[in-house]
């Protein structure tokens, strides 16, 4: 009787300060799981853009990658990269993640690439919360003249709590779609991105 294979053990990420980045960049193969508008907006260079929503869809392209050397993860903040690299992680995928994300990069005096021209649209947690507050504020508006609005605001609310406890934003998904969310016309198609990762 053969014995079951057990799932391999999730690998830890691994933090890397904008220093360590700074110092070792040619060695990382820089991968940024913002929204193509984001990234747009400056990103550092070399970074290959897959959104944090079709990670699973470059995973093959991204262990390959991954073997050839390490991966870096890179977003806004590192909690989207962090998210990233335990995606990874569970396909036996190392991958690193950059403490405070591009923000921290930037403020540092590190350089930033932008295709010229390219809108720079507000990161993901300001749209969240622009767009949550307003439908908040409409809900309670709107529920002083007709009642059953006040709902509105209350699924907001839940909304916002559900996203808490499990670490994720629907509505984010739902904003990274829109127009001014989405790669400008000179960027490099989500396929070319994958082939490019995998070679």
């Amino acid at each position: 009787m053969s014995t079951p294979i057990e799932p391999a053990t999730p690998l830890a990420a691994t933090a890397v300060t904008t220093g360590q980045a700074a110092a070792r960049l040619g060695e990382f193969t820089v991968v940024d799981v913002r929204s193509a508008g984001e990234y747009a907006g400056g990103h550092l260079p070399g970074a290959h853009n897959v959104p944090l929503e079709r990670l699973d869809e470059a995973a093959d392209a991204l262990a390959a990658a991954a073997a050839r050397g390490p991966l870096l993860l890179v977003c806004a903040s590192g909690n989207r990269s962090a998210k990233g690299c335990a995606r990874l992680a569970a396909r036996g995928v190392e991958a690193a993640t950059l403490e405070g994300g591009t923000n921290a990069w930037a403020t540092a005096g590190h350089p930033v690439e932008r295709p010229a021209g390219a809108r720079t649209p507000w990161p993901m947690d300001r749209q969240v919360r622009l767009a949550a507050g307003s439908l908040v504020a409409a809900g309670f508006v709107a529920g002083r003249f007709w009642r059953p609005a006040h709902w509105l605001s209350g699924a907001i609310g839940a909304g916002l709590v559900f996203s808490g406890v499990t670490d994720t934003c629907g509505m984010a998904a739902a904003l990274a779609r829109l127009p001014h969310n989405r790669p400008s016309g000179d960027a490099v198609p989500f396929e070319e991105t994958l082939a490019r990762l995998a070679a």
